[in-house]
């Protein structure tokens, strides 16, 4: 794939998208794949899967920030935002969680947050 035709704030979202999707199976992936497991077999499983998290997560904030021009408050929004847009489906299909009317208003909360943010 030829990234350079992406536009770079694009890049970066969707290196943060990616990123966030290792990151919820990290944090939270082990509630229900190895709730059998020691915490300590849990916590190594994570951190691996952390750090492909990692190695997503900074070139998405260096691109986004050094070269798409993006605010560091920017760039964070944004990832609270994706956060959002992943954790609520993983909680609800992998974790079956109901979904809650509250998740709506924290998205709701969040849509204010990018209106201020990025406001000029």
């Amino acid at each position: 794939m030829n990234f350079s035709a992406i536009p770079l704030a694009l890049q970066a979202v969707l290196l943060l998208v990616a990123a966030n999707v290792f990151m919820t199976f990290a944090w939270y992936g082990h509630l229900k794949s190895l709730a059998n497991s020691p915490w300590y077999t849990a916590a190594l499983v994570s951190w691996g899967i952390a750090l492909m998290e990692y190695l997503l997560q900074v070139p998405a904030n260096r691109i986004g920030f050094h070269e798409a021009g993006l605010q560091v408050g920017q760039l964070k929004i944004m990832q609270e935002v994706i956060t959002l847009a992943i954790f609520v489906p993983f909680s609800v299909f992998f974790l079956n969680e109901p979904l809650k009317l509250d998740y709506l208003w924290a998205g709701l909360c969040m849509v204010g947050a990018v209106y201020f943010i990025f406001r000029t």
